[in-house]
């Protein structure tokens, strides 16, 4: 199973509502790395690092419909993995 790296700009009404605790509690459960950030425009990013399965799926968990907030809009893009460990919130 090959490891990936996607970042994450999640849009929507996804500030104050859990949203990055709720990512981390989804990556922690399938042992990814990474991290959800408060962004000044409003959106949060997210990075996710580990088997491509498990960071696709909560991908899908934490920008689908039952995601904490309203998700409108998400970019998201592959990035060289990094070998990071961990997952922080901010």
């Amino acid at each position: 199973m090959s490891t990936v790296r996607v970042v994450a700009l999640v849009s929507g009404h996804v500030q104050g509502v859990g949203y990055r605790w709720s990512v981390q509690q989804a990556a922690s459960a399938r042992g990814l790395a990474g991290s959800a950030t408060n962004r000044a425009d409003g959106r949060v990013e997210v990075v996710l690092e580990g088997a491509e399965d498990d960071v696709r799926a909560v991908l899908a968990q934490v920008t689908g419909p039952s995601a904490p907030g309203s998700v409108t809009g998400v970019e998201s893009a592959e990035e060289p993995v990094r070998g990071q460990s961990g997952f922080t919130t901010g």
